[in-house]
């Protein structure tokens, strides 16, 4: 029985390790941060889950360091638009030899490149991959997850840092923890999820949505899984570290109701709009006077951060905003970079864009006032607020929300999604840190017996 307890205890893969000791922990790093580094380094292929402003930069330019020493390999770093730019800004900074991909490696060790141009590259050309505001990954279908995870799959050491691992629903894990090799998505929701078949109804776009629910016996099994490949954290003391150097200041959430100037079509007056149709019908008839609101707003302030979602709200935007540049669609990648870059450093007074092109990883910290029409996306409002609320931030940062009578419903499912949000991070640290302490138990702690009726009969 002794044998068997090994033998089950050797096909447990939650401490499994699949890399190697640290070869150098560069003295500008935090504590926190030389521990996630080391830990990261020792597994292998592993997710950090780090609120914005923890460092995720450093932390991977050393992990690719250390894989370069360690392999004498290349290192791709993969990261939205215009993140790049000031990837290899920090790698300047921090001593780190980095380029960003153009049309060739270059000989350089540690290559820097958006997401949009992973195509132009081939995977056996690297040892490691860092994937930077890893979740992109988490849309199921997406094309960029499946062309990432394709990359990624060959590759032996690999890293995903994000801020927003699973905003949604813990079912998002499955996507990081299939990219790094360990469980794919399917074989996640078999083992520690079971699907309802009773789905509830999205009151806000009045559909069905079937969901997966975790089962209650397998809750301390699931997150002692992901423990074994992600850390999470939103301040250092969730890994037992000082939180001295890490305090964010005041945030400033204000709501503004605008009153629209004309009804929908067959009303008597303004009601919350229900369903999408309505709520898209709603947003295009109140264009005006929420830009004109967003005008206001802006009005002698020093910096302003402006989150649109239409293309003729950006437009209208760009027009009667002094000041202001709008990064679209519909320019170019150098385009939008250069926008972005120069936002950054404070030659454009008010930036003007959609959240899915500039929302993730970049860094406003020279601005404190954001302005935002809500949407249904927690994500994108977060992260949009996380580009000037963060780590490092030394002024107060006022968010405006611009909605209207008929946007009240999409205000509330926000505002939901938000504390489900906020609750389920903070569980996931928590049952996180209790995982890391479950003690191992020994699975035969009872010394085996012969049963009374079998030693009888044997006689």
């Amino acid at each position: 029985m002794s044998d068997y307890a090994a033998f089950l205890e050797n096909r447990r893969n939650i401490d499994c390790r699949d890399g190697f000791k640290p070869i150098w922990i560069p003295d500008f790093l935090f504590d926190f941060q030389a521990a996630l580094l080391e830990w990261a380094l020792w597994k292998g292929r592993a997710a950090i889950f780090a609120d914005c402003g923890l460092g995720k930069t450093p932390i991977q330019l050393a992990w690719a360091e250390n894989v370069v020493r360690h392999t004498n390999g290349n290192v791709l770093i993969l990261a939205p638009l215009a993140v790049s730019t000031q990837t290899v800004q920090e790698g300047i900074k921090f001593g780190i030899g980095c380029h960003k991909y153009l049309n060739n490696l270059n000989n350089s060790r540690i290559i820097v490149t958006n997401y949009e141009r992973l195509h132009n590259l081939n995977p056996a050309d690297f040892t490691g991959v860092v994937c930077d505001e890893s979740s992109i990954l988490k849309s199921f279908d997406g094309a960029y997850k499946r062309q990432i995870t394709e990359f990624m799959r060959k590759i032996r050491y690999r890293l995903l840092c994000t801020a927003t691992a699973a905003p949604n629903d813990y079912v998002e894990l499955g996507t990081s923890s299939e990219a790094l090799g360990w469980l794919s998505q399917s074989d996640m929701l078999a083992r520690f999820f079971k699907y309802d078949d009773k789905p509830k109804m999205a009151r806000w776009n009045q559909i069905f949505v079937p969901t997966w629910r975790l089962k209650h016996h397998a809750e301390e099994a699931f997150w002692r899984w992901v423990c074994s490949w992600a850390r999470a954290l939103r301040r250092p003391s969730d890994l037992g570290f000082n939180d001295t150097r890490f305090a964010l200041p005041p945030l400033i959430e204000k709501q503004t109701l605008i009153k629209s100037r004309s009804i929908a079509t067959g009303m008597l007056f303004d009601l919350p709009a229900i369903g999408l149709k309505e709520q898209r019908e709603e947003s295009r008839r109140t264009i005006e006077e929420r830009c004109e609101a967003v005008a206001d707003k802006t009005t002698g302030t020093d910096f302003a951060l402006v989150w649109c979602n239409l293309n003729d709200e950006g437009d209208l935007l760009e027009q009667i905003v002094p000041g202001s540049i709008q990064v679209a669609g519909k320019d170019s990648d150098e385009a939008k970079e250069r926008y972005l870059t120069a936002f950054a450093r404070g030659e454009i007074r008010v930036l003007i864009t959609k959240p899915k092109i500039g929302a993730w990883g970049l860094n406003f910290q020279h601005c404190n006032h954001v302005i935002s029409f809500p949407t249904h996306s927690y994500e994108q409002y977060y992260q949009g607020i996380r580009r000037c609320w963060r780590f490092g931030q030394t002024r107060p940062v006022t968010v405006d929300l611009i909605t209207t009578e008929g946007g009240k419903l999409v205000m509330k499912n926000l505002q939901k999604k938000s504390a489900a949000a906020d609750a389920m991070f903070t569980r996931m640290v928590d049952l996180m840190g209790q995982s890391r302490e479950v003690a191992r138990r020994a699975p035969f702690a009872t010394p085996e017996r012969i049963p009374a009726w079998l030693s009888q009969s044997s006689k």
